[in-house]
């Protein structure tokens, strides 16, 4: 055997192992960010690796998942071309998890892309764009599940069911969580005819200053 003839199978195995190395740091960015935003991980100031590492983790999901399609492009046992990868429902094979996992990583472009856009988009649309990673997250498990060949692999099996169960009990979490929005409430006059206006918080996660007009 001539040892500089690449083996043909070499395309398929890194194939698959990017797509599954890309769902795992996916996942991390996510369980991470929710984590973050429900102050699961407690109320203490975040530590900055935990930030950095939710960040890197995002951008790692796109690098492996670059490849990941590269390389589908190369094998030649299931081809693609790039509209089939680019285009929901351009492929033939298995075109709904194909399908999902199209959709998926277009969501993943403009989840990191507005990310990098912060402070040009402002903190509420951003908010608005990064709750759609509950849904590139769940499309990417989708497609995970449907379109790969390590579905009987009981250590894939059970670590797709734990991170499930993460990602849904810190979905609700964030969902039911009430947001921090500063309003003025207005109490009824008192005996003397002077009313009470003081800020609170929603959540009540502090106390609320009451302050009151004084008279002569």
């Amino acid at each position: 055997m001539n040892p500089t003839v690449l083996n043909p199978q070499v395309w398929w195995l890194t194939t698959r192992a990017t797509g599954l190395v890309a769902w795992a740091v996916l996942s991390l960015s996510v369980v991470l960010g929710a984590a973050l935003s429900t102050r699961a991980l407690g109320r203490r100031p975040t530590p900055a690796w935990l930030q950095d590492l939710h960040r890197a983790s995002g951008g790692f999901a796109i690098a492996f998942t670059a490849v990941h399609m590269a390389a589908l492009v190369a094998d030649t046992w299931v081809h693609f071309d790039l509209v089939e990868l680019l285009v929901p429902m351009a492929s033939e094979w298995r075109p709904l998890p194909v399908a999902a996992g199209v959709v998926a990583f277009w969501m993943l472009l403009i989840v990191e892309g507005t990310s990098l856009a912060r402070r040009r988009i402002g903190p509420t649309w951003w908010r608005r764009i990064h709750v759609m990673s509950f849904a590139l997250w769940l499309l990417a498990t989708i497609h995970l599940l449907t379109a790969g060949t390590d579905t009987r692999n009981p250590w894939l099996a059970a670590t797709v069911l734990a991170t499930t169960m993460t990602v849904a009990i810190l979905g609700l979490v964030r969902l039911l969580r009430p947001r921090r929005r500063l309003r003025r409430r207005e109490d009824k006059p008192d005996a003397n005819g002077a009313r009470h206006v003081r800020p609170v918080r929603t959540n009540a996660t502090t106390n609320a200053t009451r302050t009151a007009p004084r008279h002569p």
